[in-house]
């Protein structure tokens, strides 16, 4: 996969930790360029023997961590991904959407499908007209198209595809 000039990219093909640990990777390279990239990064709550991996969201500017997992689901759900946690992450972020280059957002799942979780965030970075760089799971993939318009460019997920679009979204923003 290669990137066209589009100012949002999901990276596919990979299992969400090495995900999220290329997005941390690229996020701290880029900032140490000069970039002003924001952002949140899931990481895992590291408990044993659950199928839940929600954890944390830690905030790539601050360090901070917002907590994402809640030890009892609610009643309506089974899932252990505490929404309140994640529109607190995404609240604390939209504060930091005007002023960056980039936003890195861990994942568009089955809360921002819903219009819920970091959605406000993406809506906030591409009304902005900000690069925008997330990956979607298969099971979410036709809603996001749906929200994309189709106009997301699809990544590998390794170093060089990333910064190859990165450069791509940096010169097409200079070029204007």
């Amino acid at each position: 996969m290669t990137p066209a000039t589009s100012s949002i990219a999901t990276v596919v093909g990979a299992d969400d930790p090495t995900i999220q640990a290329l997005f941390a990777d690229a996020a701290s390279r880029w900032r140490a360029a000069g970039l002003n990239v924001i952002g949140l990064i899931a990481e895992t709550h590291g408990l044993e023997n659950r199928v839940c991996r929600a954890g944390y969201l830690r905030d790539v500017v601050s360090g901070k961590a917002f907590s994402i997992y809640v030890e009892t689901p609610r009643a309506e759900t089974s899932c252990h991904l505490d929404t309140d946690g994640v529109e607190t992450a995404c609240a604390e972020l939209l504060k930091q959407i005007a002023d960056c280059d980039i936003v890195v957002l861990s994942k568009f799942g089955k809360l921002e499908a819903e219009r819920g979780g970091l959605a406000p965030a993406f809506d906030a970075a591409i009304e902005a007209g900000k690069p925008v760089l997330t990956t979607v799971s298969q099971r979410h993939r036709k809603s996001w198209t749906g929200y994309t318009a189709d106009g997301a460019v699809y990544l590998s997920p390794d170093e060089a595809a990333l910064d190859q679009w990165r450069a791509s979204v940096q010169k097409s923003a200079t070029s204007l």
